[in-house]
């Protein structure tokens, strides 16, 4: 695998307004490094980070209301134990605004603005799990198409040796950079520019996921995948308009495999930055 790029870093705003809206090309090297988001730390660290309560005077236990969230998500079928217990470990409430606090834990999809949402804990893990194929250990080098508000990257940080997010809307990166600053992940690097082009420099990947829906699979994306990679997205598929559904990707010896899975609902991929 090829030596890793220095991150974090953002991509060159001006170039990346300029790109034309295609499919399938390269991602240029980032002009100007930006701050880390965070110095290194332990995973003992982050486990008593995330054993907290959430705040006074909102009446729940931070560790007693992801336990219950953990153990709703292995009742409807999550049967992977990391990324059960990295979904417990993450605090998703420090994710969305204070007035949401009380459904953070709940199986719902919660607006973080800019006309964005961050995904209900049922859908992230199910995802991550099919991402993840039943391999035993963690991951290598994984890419993460739409930051959001952070927390799926903060999950993926727990379960890749290192993770990619990119991020094409200005606000949202700058929020999940601030969100995910408590948490002191050493391997999480965030990027600002056009997700469809993935990130080239960063380059194979072990997997890839994607927290938007297009018409098909950006080619950048297949290209930037690893041999042996699986990647997953959800896609809109032929019949309703606009109607998803979750696609997983694998990129064999023998060429790509697709394979369309139950109905999914995300906000729709778009090209370039904002």
């Amino acid at each position: 695998m090829k030596q890793r790029p220095s991150f974090p870093a953002k991509l060159d705003d001006t170039l990346a307004k300029n790109r034309p809206n295609t499919v399938g090309t390269t991602t240029a090297a980032p002009s100007k490094p930006s701050a880390p988001v965070a110095p290194a730390a332990t995973a003992v660290r982050l486990k008593a980070a995330a054993q907290g309560p959430v705040s006074q005077g909102h009446g729940m236990e931070s560790s007693a209301v992801r336990t219950r969230m953990v153990q709703k998500l292995a009742a409807q079928g999550i049967s992977d134990t990391l990324v059960l217990g990295a979904m417990g470990a993450i605090e998703r409430h420090r994710f969305v605004d204070s007035a949401l606090i009380n459904q953070a834990y709940e199986d719902t999809s919660l607006p973080i603005g800019l006309g964005q949402t961050i995904s209900k804990p049922g859908v992230v893990s199910r995802m991550l799990e099919l991402m993840r194929n039943g391999q035993g250990g963690k991951l290598g080098r994984v890419l993460e198409i739409g930051t959001g508000c952070g927390y799926q990257a903060a999950v993926l940080s727990l379960l890749a040796t290192e993770v990619y997010s990119i991020e094409r809307l200005r606000g949202l990166h700058d929020k999940a950079r601030e969100n995910l600053r408590h948490l002191r992940l050493a391997n999480l690097h965030l990027l600002f520019g056009d997700g469809m082009e993935g990130y080239a420099k960063g380059a194979p990947y072990a997997a890839i996921i994607a927290a938007a829906g297009g018409e098909a699979v950006p080619q950048a994306w297949v290209d930037q995948l690893a041999m042996g990679g699986r990647l997953v997205a959800p896609v809109i598929t032929a019949g309703a308009a606009g109607a998803q559904a979750l696609l997983v990707l694998d990129k064999t010896p023998q060429g790509v495999r697709q394979t369309i899975l139950e109905a999914v609902h995300f906000v729709p991929l778009k090209s370039g930055v904002a």
